[in-house]
């Protein structure tokens, strides 16, 4: 039973790093751009869902109404800034990595390096867990896994069968010839980006339901979440979500089968493996291997 349990809150623990990954697959996959930043966005969503909750006693889960637009806003400004000034996807690592860092270290002097974390007064959500049987299922990673699997569902949908959807889709296989057809790739772009930067706010506050932050935990999530990124193809969302829950599933089941800290070491064997053999990620978009 306790592999059954590890196994299920893997799968409930891939949807948050699924939901992580979401925004950064999109920009990477759809507008050549590797966006560190995207990390800081999720880190601060998750600092001001805390201090909305601590300072002012909104609920953690209706703070996404205020999050989730100034996320768009950065997000969007953010590509704006790549467009104006023409930065190519590998020097927008180097961009994105020098703004996270400023981002990390704003929060830093603002909120100190100081561990936060929602108390129970606060967040009625984080000790809260549904049971089916012997089942347990915590509250906080069953949320982040539905809103990921909703998120998720509406970003493929959008991207298949609206204009908007078609037109990145366009422009990110050919630029020349979707700007040929009148597609205005830079305003296209910065909606997209913007889109990311509000699934980062519902990122960083269904963490905060759930987690503890320092400043730094923002660089903790980028090995994890570009695995997922990698795994599920760069640009397929259905993809992302699927490798979120195979990273999932598989640290979970080694740190309850070995060790806590084994966990690591076997989720990055296992993507350096799949990719000797999958280079394009385990569900490469477009369908190719």
């Amino acid at each position: 039973m306790i592999v059954l349990q590890a196994t299920l809150s893997g799968i409930l623990i891939g949807g948050l790093y699924a939901l992580m990954a979401l925004g950064l697959s999109l920009t990477w996959g759809m507008l050549k751009v590797i966006n560190l930043a995207h990390f800081g966005l999720i880190l601060l969503s998750a600092y001001l869902t805390y201090a909305l909750a601590a300072d002012f006693g909104l609920d953690p889960l209706l703070s996404v109404l205020v999050t989730a637009p100034v996320m768009f806003v950065l997000g969007g400004a953010l590509q704006w800034g790549f467009q104006r000034f023409r930065v190519a996807e590998f020097n927008s690592l180097l961009v994105s990595f020098g703004v996270l860092i400023m981002l990390v270290q704003t929060i830093s002097n603002v909120w100190t390096a100081d561990f936060r974390r929602l108390g129970a007064d606060l967040n009625p959500y984080g000790t809260s867990s549904l049971s089916v049987g012997p089942l347990v299922f915590p509250l906080p990673t069953l949320l982040a896994f539905a809103t990921a699997v909703v998120l998720v569902v509406a970003v493929h949908l959008a991207l298949e069968r609206t204009f908007m959807g078609r037109a990145v889709r366009a422009f990110s296989e050919d630029p020349p010839i979707a700007a040929a057809f009148g597609i205005d790739h830079r305003r296209i772009g910065v909606l997209l980006a913007g889109a990311a930067g509000a699934t980062a706010a519902l990122a960083g506050s269904l963490f905060a339901i759930g987690g503890s932050m320092t400043p730094s935990t923002a660089l903790e999530w980028v090995g994890i979440v570009f695995a997922v990124v990698i795994l599920g193809g760069i640009g397929n969302v259905v993809g992302t979500l699927v490798a979120g829950a195979l990273v999932g599933i598989v640290a979970g089941l080694v740190t309850v089968l070995w060790s806590p800290s084994a966990a690591p070491l076997v989720v990055f064997s296992l993507v350096v493996l799949a990719l000797l053999f999958r280079p394009r990620g385990l569900f490469p978009r477009g369908g190719t291997g």
